[in-house]
This record gives C-alpha cells, structure tokens and sequence, in this order.
C-alpha cells in the first residue's frame, strides 16, 4: 500500500552500536556508587565472616586454620545446636499467629472500615511496631513477672495456681519470649494484609453473596486468594525475624533459664564477645544465613508461581 503523502514514517532506526555502548556505561556509573557501598558493607563482611569461620581466633591473637571444624561444631554442639531449633520453635509464634490472627483482625477491620472503630483498632494495632523492641521486652519482662499484671489478673480469676514467673519458668519461658514476638508483628501484619485487601475488587464479594457465599467462603475463596503475595510477605517478614531475633530474647531472659530461650543471635554474641571464639560465632553466622536464605526462597518462588 501506498504511503500517504506528507505522512511520516514512525519507524525509527536503531540507535548506531556505539552510541547505545555509551547509554550503557553512563547506565552503570549511576549504579556503581550503590554497588560499591553495597560490596564495602554487605558483600565483604560476608565473605570476612566466612574467612573467620575458617581459624580458630580469639580476635587478638594469631589464628590457626581449622576448616570446616567449626561447622562440625554447630551440629554437633547440644548447646549450639538447640539455639537452631529454638530459632525454629520461635517461627510458630513470630510467623503463624501474626499472619492468622492478622487475616482475622483485617477482614474484621474491613467490614467496619467507615467507622472510628477500624482507625482506632488500626492506630492500637500498629502501636508495637513504634515502640523500641528494647522498651518493649522491658515492659513485657514486668508484665509477665511473677508479680506482674498477668499473674495479679489471673488470681482474681480464681486461677491462682497456674500464676508463675512465665519468663523464668523452663516450660513456659520459650512460649512467652515468643508472645512477645508475636504481639510486636501482629500490627505489621494486620496493615499489610489491610493493604492488600483494599485492592480487591468489591463486586466479586457481590457476585459471591448473588451465588449464595456466606462470609467463611468469601473469606476462603476471595480475601485469602487475593491475597497471596501480601501473606507471602508477611511470612517471609516474620519467619526471618524469628530466625534473627535478637533484641526481645537479651532483654527478656538473656537466653534463660538455661538455654531455654537461647537463640542463634544471641549465642554468636555471647561466642563472639563473652567467650571470644570467632570462628565459631562466625561459622554460627553463616550456618544462619543460609538457613534464613533457605527459608525465604522457597516462599518468593511460591509466590512468583501464583503470578503465572
């Protein structure tokens, strides 16, 4: 077919090779300062602590190479060992009552949204995560002393005989540190999933209600389904402060009574600069690593697999 006359063509030559050459390496000046600062800060500390993981070092004096020894030690050490699986006992309540109680508390929240209620109960719920966790294992440790208001509250409920001091006590001081955790992530979790459930389109829950739903299968069928990736954020966000938790452990128990509540974290601070071996810290460090790397994954690809 004929061009018209005077119409132009609205296809455009290629930029020549050497011009998109120099698009290219302006491109990646504005991205080396980012590189640089994340290799300085994030990539050499990693491979330092691999390289310490290595020796056995006080931190002063000279090292003397290992292997892998240290990493035989992590497995094999009761003490070391059980940090781990403590870390991982901590992931029920850091991740799974959050982001349950959270679905709960959202779609809650949703269905009042015009009200005062829903910015009141979103105000509150989001409270924890502007308190310092180190104010809040201090206000936590008072309140679940055997003094405290929990053990006050209980008593007058004729519930005297359970009271005890639930942060000193063997069988119930991992479950406390991690109520702890769990209240702190909760209101995290309810705004997120409060976010994603305002993206949903109103007229599938019409359509559903038209087709004779009642609310638990809206809740199944639309709300959980729609919200697939902020659920997979949210438990990749707690999973991972449950393996790295630090803050609430040291203030609460400091890792007590025993090494009830001792966690990764803590024990590489306690190898690191109380008992001064590096590279048993270090090997500890890299184990958690990996074990944090080994939990997100799988979570992102599941994610990226419901976008198919």
């Amino acid at each position: 077919m004929a061009r018209p006359v005077g119409a132009r063509s609205t296809h455009r030559r290629p930029p020549p090779t050497k011009l998109r050459g120099t698009r290219g390496l302006i491109g990646w000046l504005f991205v080396v300062p980012a590189l640089a600062f994340y290799a300085v800060f994030v990539l050499r500390p990693i491979a330092l602590t691999f390289q310490y993981s290595l020796y056995k070092w006080d931190g002063i004096g000279p090292s003397t190479w290992v292997g892998p020894a240290n990493y035989g030690k992590v497995f094999t050490d009761p003490d070391l060992f059980d940090s781990l699986i403590n870390a991982f006992q901590l992931i029920v309540f850091f991740s799974a009552i959050p982001v349950v109680l959270g679905l709960a508390i959202a779609a809650t929240i949703r269905r009042i949204a015009a009200s005062r209620l829903a910015l009141v109960a979103r105000t509150v719920l989001f409270l924890p995560q502007v308190i310092p966790l180190v104010a809040a294992g201090i206000a936590w440790s008072w309140l679940l002393a055997s003094t405290g208001v929990i053990n006050q509250f209980l008593s007058l409920l004729g519930l005297g005989t359970v009271t005890r001091a639930w942060l000193g006590d063997f069988s119930t001081a991992l479950p406390a540190v991690g109520m702890i955790g769990a209240w702190v992530l909760l209101g995290l979790c309810t705004l997120l999933l409060l976010a994603g459930m305002s993206k949903i389109d109103p007229a599938l829950y019409e359509a559903a209600r038209l087709d004779g739903a009642g609310a638990w299968r809206e809740f199944i069928s639309i709300t959980v389904l729609s919200l697939r990736q902020e659920i997979a954020v949210c438990v990749t966000v707690t999973v991972i402060a449950a393996l790295a938790s630090f803050d609430i452990v040291y203030i609460s128990t400091q890792g007590g009574p025993g090494n009830t509540t001792m966690v990764p974290g803590l024990q590489i601070y306690y190898l690191a600069f109380s008992e001064r071996e590096i590279g048993t810290a270090s090997a500890l460090a890299v184990v958690l690593m990996f074990l944090v790397i080994a939990c997100a994954l799988p979570i992102q690809w599941f994610t990226k697999d419901g976008n198919r």
